[in-house]
This record gives C-alpha cells, structure tokens and sequence, in this order.
C-alpha cells in the first residue's frame, strides 16, 4: 500500500474496492496525531480501547501493543492503530502533565 510522505497516511489506489475502509484508517490517523495528547507512555498493558484516545508505547508492551514500542496507539474501533512519529513531533502527556 502506498502512503504519503510525511504522516505515512494511506493512499488509495487506482480501483481499490472499499474505499471507504483505507480513507477511514487515514483519518482516524489524522485525527488522533493533530494536535497530539498522550495519555501516557509509561503503560505497558494497553487499556480498554477509548476512542480517540493515544498513549506512546514503551517498551516491554504487552497483548494488542505487543512489537509496537515507539509508536503512537490510537483508540478506534475497539482496537488500536499505531503511527510511528518522526523526529519533530510534540505531544502533551497528559498524566505527567509535560511536553
């Protein structure tokens, strides 16, 4: 799959069935890197699956996060999607309340 260059987004391709799905993903990416808030990076365990909500995810995560260490968790669907940042980015953690 092709993605862009910047925020790794996914692009359609030429007479992809089920658009809807890959311009879905990518909002729900777009979505939760804007204007990022982490609500930790400290848990290893990921918790019930809020929508919208992201954690940075450390190392020594475990279950759904599991081989994600580093990237962004974001809530949707009931499951996660992970955006792995590049150098640059900023975010608010909010439980330790700092950049």
């Amino acid at each position: 799959m092709n993605e862009t260059a910047n925020l790794a987004l996914p692009l359609l391709a030429p007479a992809q069935a089920q658009k809807h799905v890959t311009v879905n993903e990518a909002l729900v990416r777009l979505d939760g890197i804007t204007q990022l808030r982490l609500s930790s990076v400290t848990e290893t365990t990921p918790p019930a699956a809020i929508e919208g909500m992201a954690y940075g995810v450390p190392a020594g995560a475990v279950n759904e996060w599991a081989g994600q260490e580093g990237s962004v968790a974001i809530a949707s669907g009931g499951g996660w999607v992970f955006v792995v940042p590049t150098r640059g980015w900023n975010a608010l953690v909010l439980d330790a309340g700092a950049l």
